[in-house]
């Protein structure tokens, strides 16, 4: 991949309508984003997953969102640049070509034992009740099954961005559920982050859970800010949005935080911009 120059500009590329589980049409996200100030603005629908349709699109939706985006950044090119990418989920298979980018993710991860899928981004309640039921109520048992999951992410879906790496610890806000400075843990994450980094893939700092009220910091945590700086890893700032207020939630809080973790630029695909 090659990097433009080092320039100031407000970008984002995480950003959810209601052809998934947003709250806004792409219309009104692109209003709100020019509103906001923003030079690049990026959605990136949840890719089609078989095993869970409440959340996602669906193939015949996913083609009227790409000609839908389309459209708008055709219609709005003067004023802002519109990019049209996917958020694939790591069971969704490789993202496809047509995209200007994806976001690799996972929000659930695969239990063998069990023959069940173990969802982290649903609710506290669900986790837990996974917890107890597949594993005894070890969360720690639970985080390296994730990682595990997590280390694979662009090797299955051959995205160009990590999204939220951390998102295991969404409900675990003053760790409550786990600790994550036990060293099973940290050895789960270096484990995922090792292989992730050898990927080039950029990871986001992701805002997402602060807007919900889940999180105070975003993911992923600044101890592995600075793993993924001294590991020689790059990095981007998203909201993941799914409300066309919440489009640049805590984007200040989060440059600071990759500042303090001694990042200097952000790097999005195809422009490097300065923090």
């Amino acid at each position: 991949m090659v990097y433009m120059e080092v320039l100031m500009a407000k970008i984002n590329l995480h950003s959810h309508t209601t052809y998934c589980d947003g709250k806004n049409s792409p219309e009104e996200m692109v209003l709100a984003a020019m509103d906001r100030g923003f030079d690049v603005f990026g959605f990136s629908g949840h890719s089609y997953t078989a095993f869970d349709e409440s959340y996602c699109m669906s193939r015949s939706t996913t083609d009227a969102y790409e000609q839908e985006v389309r459209r708008l950044a055709s219609s709005y090119q003067q004023k802002i640049t519109i990019l049209c990418g996917i958020e694939q989920d790591i069971f969704s298979g490789p993202a496809e070509s047509r995209w200007d980018y994806a976001i690799g993710s996972v929000h659930a991860f695969y239990n063998r034992e069990f023959d069940r899928y173990i969802y982290v981004d649903y609710s506290k309640d669900q986790m837990i009740r996974d917890c107890e039921e597949c594993y005894g109520g070890d969360f720690l048992a639970m985080a390296e099954d994730y990682f595990a999951t997590e280390a694979t992410v662009i090797a299955k879906t051959g995205a160009d961005i990590i999204g939220h790496f951390d998102l295991v610890t969404k409900f675990n806000e003053q760790e409550k559920m786990f600790e994550e400075s036990h060293p099973r843990y940290e050895a789960a994450v270096d484990n995922a982050l090792a292989k992730l980094l050898a990927t080039g893939a950029v990871f986001e700092i992701n805002t997402g859970a602060m807007s919900k009220g889940y999180r105070t910091s975003p993911y992923p945590s600044e101890s592995i800010l600075r793993k993924i700086k001294i590991g020689g890893g790059k990095i981007i700032i998203s909201s993941d949005t799914h409300t066309a207020d919440t489009i640049d939630f805590a984007f200040a809080d989060a440059a600071r935080l990759a500042k303090l973790c001694g990042f200097e630029k952000l790097d999005y695909p195809g422009r490097t911009v300065a923090l």
